[in-house]
């Protein structure tokens, strides 16, 4: 018994030294694991379902959220493949457009 105090001490400082807030990988991993053990699998077959799971499209409500740079990333990127741009005139329209 004292044995397992050492570990799961370490194991508590190590999760609480890496912050409080779960990213999105933490919770779709959490997610996934739970879904796993509610389905009682074992072994091969959890491991496939998570494997499964983890590389599964995020849902709707996960939706990422874009930065304002993405933004105005993606919008000059859809302006300049609607103009046919390519090679420097591409190039000097992104540079015009991503610094308005």
């Amino acid at each position: 018994m004292k044995m397992l105090r050492i570990p799961l001490l370490m194991m508590g400082l190590l999760l609480c030294s890496q912050g409080f807030a779960a990213t999105a990988q933490q919770n779709k991993m959490t997610t996934c694991n739970a879904d796993a053990t509610t389905k009682a699998l074992k072994g091969d077959e959890r491991k496939a379902f998570m494997s499964t799971c983890l590389k599964a499209a995020p849902a709707a409500n996960d939706a990422k959220v874009l930065t304002p740079q993405q933004q105005k990333m993606k919008d000059c990127n859809a302006t300049a493949k609607t103009q046919a741009l390519a090679g420097d005139a591409r190039k000097t329209f992104m540079s015009t457009c991503l610094k308005k």
